[in-house]
């Protein structure tokens, strides 16, 4: 490894008589697998030779992080000494994000225990009951257990048993996030709380009448749709054809996904190369709601955007998952990475708008095929929704709509 990155003997010869030399070259072709450029690899290697000079691994003991910034802390003052760099900060950043990286590699970080979340066993019990019981998405047990735990720390902190617990203990901690949460957040946190509590009361963890007892605030009609933008707006956010700019280019497929099917995060994010069918020319959607898949046609527009992105520019590495990261090492896209892709192209454009995130342009998608006459069903299905019910709310955003029909002239009628 180390002869592919130096040309000089000497250079070549100092990585070689170093310490671990075959567990560095190991770590660096792991990094180059993923895609890290040659010149990213010479600054790791000659970082890494930093590191076994400054850390004690003579023995097979594991290393502390304390042990790893006591010894950035030393590198740093002696570079900043020698006047080879200005500020303690990036030899110390650099030093430690390198050393914690490899020694992660090699298992050779002592990484400190989590300390215990209150309660634990009875959050796990509930969630469990949630996915077996119930079937609930990853993204609504993972927003139950968050609010969940979220109380259950709150009401820790009395030392009080989990049997003692009141509604006022609720209604306080709900009180007080009402400080800086919105009227939305209050009331999905109460949601959770309420679901909770019909368990626990169910298990006999704790007195009952809570769960029917916790009040939500009280949400106006149109108060939980996303405020997105307009088709005009989500027509300027997608970026031009000719684009020659990688992140335009990804950034277009995706935000194509987003306007033409209605997409969640989730499922562009899981999105993976198999489930493109270039032959039948159509594209497989894995709902996870509604633990299923969906099958759509592959339009022109969003397979050209698709087949460019992966001629052009994604990294041939080993992730099946369609959309990565533009650098290396090469990651999937995560729901955040996604919300970014939409969010900065509203800023670049200085579209102000409420909601800025892929939902919203789910939302926009809905409102673009009611105005283009599509009944409530043959959006539901479009959108991948279970029952009719959850498709009836976009008839309400239709505003302009409906100050049309405000304005028509009855001629006398009434």
């Amino acid at each position: 490894m180390f002869e592919k990155l130096f040309k000089r003997p000497s250079a070549i010869a100092r990585q070689l008589a170093a310490p671990l030399a075959s567990e560095r070259a190991s770590f660096l072709g792991q990094r180059a697998e993923e895609g890290a450029a040659r010149d990213t690899l010479v600054r790791l290697a000659r970082e890494l030779l930093v590191v076994v000079r400054e850390l004690d691994l003579t023995s097979s003991y594991l290393i502390t992080l304390a042990a790893v910034e006591a010894a950035a802390e030393r590198w740093a003052n002696r570079q900043r000494r020698r006047r080879r760099a200005r500020t303690l900060r990036w030899p110390r950043v650099f030093f430690v994000q390198t050393a914690t990286a490899w020694l992660r590699y090699m298992g050779r970080l002592c990484v400190p225990e989590p300390a215990p979340k209150p309660f634990a066993s009875l959050i796990d019990t509930f969630i469990s009951h949630l996915q077996h019981e119930r079937g609930l998405s990853t993204a609504t047990m993972s927003n139950y257990r968050w609010h969940v735990e979220h109380f259950l720390t709150d009401f820790s902190t009395e030392g009080n048993p989990f049997a003692e617990v009141r509604v006022e203990d609720a209604d306080a901690f709900l009180a007080r996030q009402g400080a800086h949460w919105c009227r939305v957040s209050i009331a999905s946190s109460a949601k959770a709380l309420r679901a909770f509590f019909r368990y626990a009361e169910g298990q006999g963890w704790c007195r009952t009448g809570i769960a029917a007892a916790i009040e939500t605030p009280r949400l106006f009609r149109e108060e939980t749709l996303p405020a997105g933008p307009i088709w005009e707006e989500l027509q300027q956010l997608i970026p031009a054809l000719d684009s020659q700019q990688p992140r335009n280019i990804r950034d277009r497929a995706i935000l194509l996904l987003f306007t033409v099917y209605g997409l969640r995060s989730g499922e562009v994010a899981r999105l993976r190369l198999e489930d493109i069918d270039w032959v039948r020319e159509r594209i497989t959607v894995v709902r996870t709601k509604q633990h299923c898949f969906q099958l759509y046609p592959l339009t022109h527009e969003v397979g050209s955007a698709v087949a460019r992105y992966l001629q052009e520019v994604r990294p041939r590495c080993g992730p099946r998952e369609v959309f990565l990261t533009l650098k290396a090492p090469f990651r999937p896209l995560s729901a955040g990475g996604l919300y970014h892709v939409t969010g900065s192209r509203f800023d670049h454009l200085g579209i102000h708008t409420p909601h800025r995130g892929p939902h919203a342009l789910r939302h926009a998608c809905a409102r673009h095929l009611l105005a283009q006459g599509l009944s409530l069903d043959a959006i539901g299905d479009h959108l991948g929704h279970r029952s009719l019910s959850s498709t009836r709310h976009y008839a309400k955003v239709d505003l302009l709509g409906l100050r049309e029909v405000a304005r028509f002239d009855l001629g006398g009628l009434l």
